[in-house]
């Protein structure tokens, strides 16, 4: 069995819908994603390190559409990791872990790896939306779309926009060969008898 290794923040947890709402919580200015692309998270959000640091930032992210679902089904396929640079964080340990247990109940103890830099992962497929963490990966890269990598070009790595795009391109192969199992198994068996017999 295949191991995915899948990033958190910015491919599950919606960290810059995150920044956008502590940004209005404390200036009341509502800043559009637009303004945010091609721009780094210290960029696009001044204050956004003071917030990594407030208690429930983390625990309060909300969940990336389809993601649920989606890992769900790559964990009946797959050997599937969260892999999270959280260290740095040292109070993001604990609500991330809270964060994964409520919203993807299905993934145990044992698949969440929190660490400080994600070149000691290994597996077969990485699902990142940092270079970072893709550039040094030896196994195959899936770039997941933020607006901080919308404009980069994703170089080697496979650019994806959303969840049902990963679906479709890790599940499409198996689906298609359980279609065709299921397919085989329900066909008649005609002998054929040959001419020549």
């Amino acid at each position: 069995m295949k191991t995915i290794a899948v990033d958190m923040d910015g491919v599950l947890a919606n960290c810059i819908q995150q920044f956008i709402n502590y940004e209005f919580a404390e200036t009341g200015i509502k800043r559009p994603i637009a303004e945010t692309i091609g721009k780094r998270e210290s960029e696009a959000f001044p204050n956004g390190r003071a917030y990594l640091y407030q208690p429930g930032f983390f625990r309060t992210m909300p969940v990336i559409e389809d993601s649920r679902e989606a890992l769900y089904k790559l964990c009946q396929e797959y050997e599937v990791l969260i892999v999270s640079a959280a260290t740095e964080f040292p109070q993001s340990l604990s609500e991330k872990q809270e964060w994964l247990n409520e919203h993807f109940p299905f993934i145990s103890w044992k698949q969440m790896v929190f660490c400080g830099t994600k070149t000691m992962i290994k597996a077969d497929i990485m699902i990142d939306d940092h270079f970072k963490n893709l550039d040094p990966f030896k196994g195959r890269t899936i770039l997941f779309t933020q607006p901080h990598n919308q404009l980069a070009d994703a170089g080697r790595h496979t650019r994806v926009h959303s969840w049902k795009e990963i679906e479709r391109l890790l599940l499409r192969k198996s689906q298609l060969e359980a279609i065709w199992d299921m397919e085989r198994a329900s066909a008649p068996v005609t002998p054929v008898i040959s001419q020549y017999a």
